[in-house]
């Protein structure tokens, strides 16, 4: 008899098969899109069904060699292959993807124009390349289809001008990504040749050659990541893109780029770094989840609140990635596998969440015409299954127990916790802070979260076209109850999560640690913290259970119904049946007291209050405006630099021949000089 297990080789040629069927509805949208458009949402649906089984199934099955494909670069075919780390990674991308289809099916999938159907398919197929690249080309190739993909997407409604900007930023800083990984290939390759994984991992990188290959792929993968300070384009391109897009990129795309990240760093450069690898991580990450957790309690748009919320979970994972560097570095396997295991759990459980939410705020968008919280309000009514599946997301970003977002960040507040132990006092001095600074980011996670379900779907509709939304049932249903479902059963057993994970941590964790999970619960450290996800999560229903039986023995039988009390506000006017918006708190009232302790120091935050005079009935104003530091910081002096090289090069045009000579030579020998001192390092 033989064995009936689907083979490793066989999984590659499913994941490929996948891939072709991803290219074959690209064609067919360009097709007749405006009758095409379900069968590429249903096909794409399907497809990422497969990528989570060929995930699931290269999770638990014996890692296969490299299959080589019949195409590549004229040095040698192009290899893909899967381990324990791009496996899990692709799992959240057919999630996002699957879920996102079904909502595009749900609200879209009738009537879409091909320059908004083409690229979809492109774009997942693309990032499933990226993740399955055994060789730094097809890496690269898979991540710069990537980012051409998602411009084209976020740039398809380029009628508005909001949306140009978005995209002209987007694609700056795609280029920029590409700008800093194809050097970190030519860093790593020591031939033209040598670029498989399997080459470079006998070669690691050493001195200045490492330290040149942190700081580009910080600036590389950060970029397309969304990582402080090269995240401007993040809060303009999810509210650029359509929902079901944004979705995925907040998703699944930061993820892969995530992938790159960790791939390069902790895989292609060595298990051994020095202990101040993980300093920059730690920083960068930090410096992340506290900007963008604040940013998210400033916005009143309900897209962008999300992205700066994506923001600050990719800070989280980001500082769980330096934890584990750093203590791969100190020799503490252990810790570096629990850091580890914290870093690839939030990243799956961040995919389900925001995937789900932003397919909420879509679901939102389509019922009620608007993106602005002042515009919504009351919405649990009409949309019940969409309120529900939300909270449930919300819940989970903002850390509630017993949701996924809890479990991830009590491991990685447990590693934090542990940081003391590498013995290095700079480091643990740093550790300290992003401990502090990942607690604050956390409780902001929460006032945001708060203050989005809030505003929109509690208090009463705050616009006729709030008070008349209606939910969509069918497909799109089905993806947010879904995704909230996932949400629930991450929380409750991240342990066989984490047995999923195993072969991925291992590679993080430099393949010595040991288990971070007990036989029903997570265990911390040495054993002095632990957590039992399905014991809370009993114990809440019970209190519940015990509450609502008290109150019921208690309360009188029967109810009765009456007006709600609206705070000594008189009745709405029969002109407003649906509630005067003036009676209940606004975005930015809500946002006030954290705009006023913070919004100034760290974004620039004012109010500006224009009272009438004494007996002038007009009413009082009050405008509130806050900046993201990486415009005036950053992107400022970027555009300064480039109007003053553009200048420069203008110039260049009046020089002599003699002079154009010698400025090659020049620059000949510049780059020879580099070659000497990287050879050197």
């Amino acid at each position: 008899m033989g064995d009936h297990r689907a083979t490793p080789p066989a999984v590659l040629t499913a994941l490929l098969t996948l891939l072709a069927a991803l290219l074959a509805l690209a064609a067919v949208g360009a097709v007749r899109a405006s009758r095409t458009a379900g069968v590429v949402h249903a096909g794409t649906a399907a497809v990422c069904g497969g990528f989570c089984a060929v995930a699931v199934l290269a999770l638990v099955l014996p890692a296969a060699p490299a299959l080589a494909l019949p195409f590549g670069p004229f040095w040698g075919p192009s290899m893909v292959a899967l381990d324990g780390l791009s496996a899990w990674f692709l799992l959240i991308l057919g999630l996002s993807g699957g879920a996102s289809s079904l909502a595009a099916l749900g609200y879209g999938g009738g009537a879409m124009p091909a320059r908004l159907l083409v690229p979809w398919p492109l774009f997942l197929a693309a990032m499933a390349l990226t993740l399955a690249a055994a060789d730094a080309f097809t890496l690269l190739l898979g991540f710069e289809a990537m980012s051409l993909a998602s411009w084209a997407l976020v740039a398809a409604e380029h009628d508005r001008a909001e949306n140009r900007r978005a995209a002209r930023l987007y694609l700056v800083f795609a280029i920029f990504a590409a700008a800093c990984l194809i050097p970190v290939v030519g860093l790593l390759a020591i031939g033209p040749e040598a670029v498989g994984f399997a080459a470079l991992r006998e070669t690691p990188p050493e001195g200045l050659r490492a330290t040149l290959i942190l700081g580009l792929v910080l600036a590389g993968a950060g970029a397309k990541a969304g990582l402080v300070p090269f995240h401007a384009w993040l809060p303009l391109a999810h509210p650029a893109a359509p929902s079901h897009v944004s979705a995925v990129m907040s998703g699944a795309m930061t993820k892969v780029a995530l992938y790159v990240m960790a791939r390069v760093l902790f895989d292609l450069c060595g298990p051994a770094q020095p202990l101040w690898w993980g300093a920059p991580l730690l920083a960068l990450g930090a410096a992340s989840a506290l900007l963008g957790a604040l940013r998210a309690n400033m916005e009143e748009d309900s897209k962008v609140l999300l992205a700066c919320s994506t923001i600050e979970n990719i800070g989280l994972i980001v500082m769980a990635m330096g934890l584990v560097l750093a203590f791969r570095g100190a020799d503490l396997a252990p810790l570096a596998a629990l850091a580890a295991g914290a870093a690839l759990l939030h990243a799956l459980n961040h995919g389900v969440f925001k995937t789900l939410l932003f397919l909420g705020a879509g679901a939102v968008l389509h019922a009620a015409l608007t993106r602005r919280l002042d515009s919504m309000g009351g919405l649990i009514r009409p949309m019940p299954w969409t309120a529900a599946a939300v909270m449930v997301g919300a819940g989970a970003a903002a850390a509630l127990p017993p949701l996924s977002g809890f479990a991830s960040e009590w491991l990685l507040l447990q590693s934090l916790l542990a940081g003391w132990r590498t013995g290095a006092l700079g480091f643990q001095i740093t550790v300290a802070a992003a401990t502090a600074i990942a607690a604050l980011s956390a409780a902001l996670a929460a006032a945001a979260m708060v203050r989005f379900v809030g505003m929109a779907f509690l208090g009463r509709p705050r616009t006729p076209r709030a008070a008349g939304a209606s939910e969509h049932p069918g497909a799109e249903r089905i993806a947010l109850v879904g995704l909230a479902a996932l949400t629930v059963a991450f929380g409750i057993l991240p342990a066989p999560l984490l047995d999923l994970a195993a072969g991925g941590v291992r590679l993080l964790s430099g393949g010595a640690g040991r288990p971070v999970m007990a036989a029903l619960g997570l265990a911390a450290g040495d054993g002095a913290a632990r957590l039992w996800p399905a014991g809370v999560f009993l114990l809440l229903a019970l209190i519940a259970g015990a509450v609502v039986v008290a109150l019921r023995a208690r309360g009188a039988r029967g109810f009765t119904t009456g007006p709600a009390w609206a705070c000594g506000f008189m009745a709405p006017p029969p002109h407003l049946p649906f509630g005067d918006p003036l009676t209940q708190p606004s975005a930015a009232g809500l946002a006030q007291p954290l705009r006023r302790m913070l919004g100034g120091a760290l974004l620039g935050a004012e109010e500006r209050v224009t009272m009438p005079d004494p007996g002038d009935p007009r009413a009082a104003t009050i405008a509130t405006c806050a900046e993201d530091p990486a415009f005036p910081y950053l992107l400022a002096p970027l555009a300064r630099l480039r109007d003053a090289l553009a200048g420069t090069a203008e110039r260049l045009r009046d020089l002599s021949i003699r002079q154009c000579l010698m400025l090659s030579f020049s620059l000949l020998i510049a780059m020879l000089a580099l070659v000497a001192v990287l050879e050197r390092g």
